[in-house]
């Protein structure tokens, strides 16, 4: 048993077989919450026992999306960033991947073969595919028969194919700290495997010995692991090891409550990154996927969510995953932020540095467009689409610049007025708001507000759709505004 004093000690240990996706970002946030309001030690290892499968990129793109989500770790294996620097090994209980641990796995499969609970199987795969089939025929749960349980010498001609636990009849019973009394039929598991041989360990034998060397005290994890757990508590009655804590998680599901369509569950985290996303928004997402606080607040910061924590709030039944509400949640938080938050936000983004620099745009002159264009960003990537006109004018046809059936003639003849206007500004006045708004009102209240100012908004930003035609003025400045004003009379003064 744990003692009541035991520091609190928590693990992800995902399968490098693909990128870091939403489920093991919220499993991974779960127990970092966890371990840090408990002031515990948050553990990560690599469970790549599958060879095959397993792909140092994998690797390194779950512990890069760990960085951006800022879920540090404080144990865990060396990885190489998105620059290509290496980070060495933290922790005590190293090596942190299972292929690194084979010695240590060795040692305890010999224990349980000299306890006889587990044995060596000669059953080949055709073999075992026949009792899986005569069983489905008769009615039964397929599992293993126990043909090479009692063997007391290897049968002559046989190599050996696997090692086996010696299931115990019995029932399996554990308390889940989210979904309570939970039991299991042992029987029904026959004598699993746990390795193919003393080199080869399994996941289910590999993992329980690695929980009881590292310490770990709690053990939060999806509830496709659920299934696992009885094998596991088994091996580790088997091993004289200590009893651990449980606690399974839902299944984050898609709009229909159907399993994660592939668009989202295999999608990487750092994609969301590249898209523009916030690691404080998705941090703030990935917690209310199946967790929510007593109260009604949906926007927390990390203190509030690491306060506020409580396994007891996960629900039993499937998350619900919301798109449109991640992109909410990254507004609001957007919108929160100043304008040289959001810019830094952008230059740490290697991507959205590039095309900052692209933009050859000094840094007052950015801050001014995000002070225009933030309430209107729903991400990060949204800036370039939004401030590309104030940097170059966009192609636009002349018929935009006409307020519902106000006539050519009339429109230019505006915009020749608002032309002097911003010309005088530009040499004589400042260009603020407030003086233009002063020698723009007779014209407004005389014309109406739509004939006057929506030709000068599309002259401006060549778009339909912009911010207030001062804030763009107050952006581009008198000069380069009366230059765009006067391509916009030319334009009118060539239609047919």
């Amino acid at each position: 048993m744990r003692g009541a004093k035991e520091k609190i000690r928590v693990r992800l240990a995902p399968s490098p077989t693909g990128a870091f996706h939403f489920g093991t970002a919220r499993t991974a946030l779960f127990n970092w919450l966890f371990a840090r309001q408990h002031t515990g030690t948050f553990v990560v290892r690599m469970e790549d026992t599958d060879a095959a499968r397993s792909k140092p990129e994998y690797e390194d793109n779950l512990m890069q999306g760990l960085s951006w989500l800022g879920l540090s770790w404080d144990e865990g294996p060396d990885w190489k960033d998105e620059k290509g620097k290496r980070h060495r090994e933290k922790g005590k209980h190293g090596p942190y991947r299972q292929s690194e641990r084979k010695k240590k796995y060795r040692m305890y499969l010999r224990a349980l073969l000299e306890s006889h609970n587990a044995y060596v199987c000669y059953c080949t795969k055709e073999e075992i595919e026949a009792q899986r089939e005569s069983m489905l025929a008769e009615g039964l749960p397929p599992r293993y028969n126990g043909h090479c349980r009692a063997l007391e010498s290897p049968p002559e001609g046989r190599a050996p194919q696997a090692i086996r636990f010696r299931t115990p009849e019995i029932r399996v019973e554990f308390r889940d700290l989210i979904r309570g009394n939970v039991s299991f039929d042992a029987a029904l598991f026959g004598d699993f495997i746990i390795a193919k041989g003393e080199d080869s360990p399994l996941y289910n034998f590999a993992v329980v010995v690695d929980d009881e060397l590292m310490s770990i005290t709690h053990v939060i994890r999806g509830e496709d692991h659920l299934p696992n757990t009885p094998k596991q508590i088994l091996l580790q009655s088997a091993l004289k090891f200590r009893e651990l804590a449980y606690a399974h998680v839902p299944l984050i599901l898609g709009s229909d409550r159907s399993k994660l369509s592939k668009r989202y569950a295999e999608t990487s985290l750092l994609a969301y990154r590249e898209k523009g996303f916030l690691p404080d928004a998705m941090v703030n997402f990935l917690a209310l996927l199946g967790w929510h606080p007593k109260d009604n607040r949906e926007i927390l910061s990390r203190e509030e969510l690491v306060s506020a924590f409580d396994l007891k709030r996960i629900q039993k039944s499937g998350a619900i995953f919301d798109g449109e509400k991640l992109e909410w949640m990254n507004a609001e938080r957007l919108h929160a932020m100043s304008d040289a938050a959001i810019l830094e936000a952008m230059l740490e983004n290697p991507e959205f540095e590039k095309r900052i620099r692209e933009m050859r745009v000094e840094k007052a002159r950015l801050l001014k467009i995000l002070s225009v264009e933030k309430q209107r960003m729903k991400t990060l990537a949204d800036f370039f689409e939004l401030a590309s006109f104030f940097v170059e004018l966009p192609g636009y046809e002349s018929a935009l610049l006409l307020w519902q059936k106000d006539p050519r003639k009339k429109t230019a003849a505006i915009l020749k007025e608002l032309l002097v206007i911003l010309e005088m500004n530009a040499a004589t006045a400042p260009c603020d708001r407030a003086a233009l708004e002063k020698a723009l009102a007779p014209i407004t209240k005389r014309e109406g507000n739509g004939s006057v100012l929506w030709p000068l908004r599309v002259a401006l930003s060549g778009k339909a759709a912009s911010p207030d035609p001062y804030e763009i003025i107050g952006v581009l400045g008198c000069a380069e505004s009366a230059a765009r004003v006067r391509l916009a009379i030319e334009k009118l003064e060539k239609i047919a």
